[in-house]
Parts: structure tokens; sequence; C-alpha cells
């Protein structure tokens, strides 16, 4: 088996399994039910996956989750789940690319990790504002900003704790692939 394939192969079974973990997580956090869905349990595995897999990956992944997860489990609910898959195939696609093109240091780490947050927050305010017009509702800007950053706090702090410290001990443990 060539270098290639081995790498590719690598990043296919790692992108499943952080598919598979973003299906269960929920059920871990939402134990805690003051602030267990206020983590945004969804969006770890798809930040991880970008970081580890690349962009391509990190993508896929982003925008099957939150589909899979709705038709599986019921939650969340199809409504939420597309503007979320939206807004988590940029969390993949952009923390894939950032990690590929900057330097692997712990600045650049966090410089890919919240720019891909805040675009990725961007897309979805987006795609829900085109959902409510569809559905001859209403989505202002005091919803958007609620939506992604008032109310995300909690998982914003979380994310920015805990995936910078699952891709370097992945990296320092020489479980990435090459990306």
């Amino acid at each position: 088996m060539t270098q290639k394939t081995n790498n590719h192969l690598r990043r296919l079974v790692l992108a499943a399994v952080l598919l598979a973990l973003g299906l269960v997580l929920p059920f871990l956090t939402g134990q805690i039910p003051e602030i267990g869905s206020m983590l945004s349990p969804l969006h770890i595995p798809v930040l991880i996956c970008g970081f580890v897999c690349g962009w391509p990956y990190g993508l896929a992944v982003g925008a099957i989750l939150p589909i899979m997860r709705s038709l599986i489990f019921v939650m969340p609910p199809m409504m939420a789940a597309i503007p979320m898959a939206f807004e988590m195939a940029v969390y993949g696609l952009m923390t894939g690319l950032m990690y590929r093109f900057l330097p692997k240091k712990m600045p650049y780490l966090y410089v890919s990790l919240v720019t891909a947050m805040l675009a990725g927050r961007v897309v979805w305010g987006l795609a829900r504002y085109f959902i409510a017009g569809l559905q001859n509702t209403t989505f202002t800007f005091a919803a958007f900003l609620a939506g992604a950053f008032t109310d995300a706090i909690p998982g914003i702090i979380c994310h920015l704790i805990l995936v910078p410290m699952v891709v370097i001990a992945l990296r320092k443990a020489k479980l990435m692939p090459n990306v």
C-alpha cells in the first residue's frame, strides 16, 4: 500500500470515527440540562475533523452530521439541522484549509479555529435568514447575535479549550495524517 493510499484510508477512518462521535456526543452533554446543548457538542468533532483529516473530510462531515443526526434521532429538528449543516461544513472547510496553509504553531491553531467559527456563524445566520424567508417568518439581526454569539458563549469557550488540546495531543501522538 502506498503512502498516499495509506494517508487517504487513515483520513477516511478518522472522519468516520469523528462522524460517529458527533452522533453520540450530544447524549453525553445532554446529561447537563443547564448548559448541555449550549456546549454545541456537534461542532467539536467537525472542527477536529477539519484539522486532523483536512478540508474535504471536514466539509463532508460537517455537512452530513446534523442532517444524519436529525434523521436518526430527530435532534436537532430538521429546520435547525439544515442551517447547522451549512455552518458546520464551513467549520470543517475553514479549519482544514487554514491549518494546511498556516504554520503549525499554537497561535495559528487558534487563528484557524476562531476564523472558522466566525465564518461558520455568518453562514449559519445567512442560512437561517434564507429559511425564515421561505417560511414567511423573520430572522432579525438581534436573533442572529443571540443565536450565534450570546447564547453560544459556553460552546465557544468549550471549543477554544477542547479542540486545540485534542489537535495538539493527536499531533504529539503522531496520529494525524499528513494534511
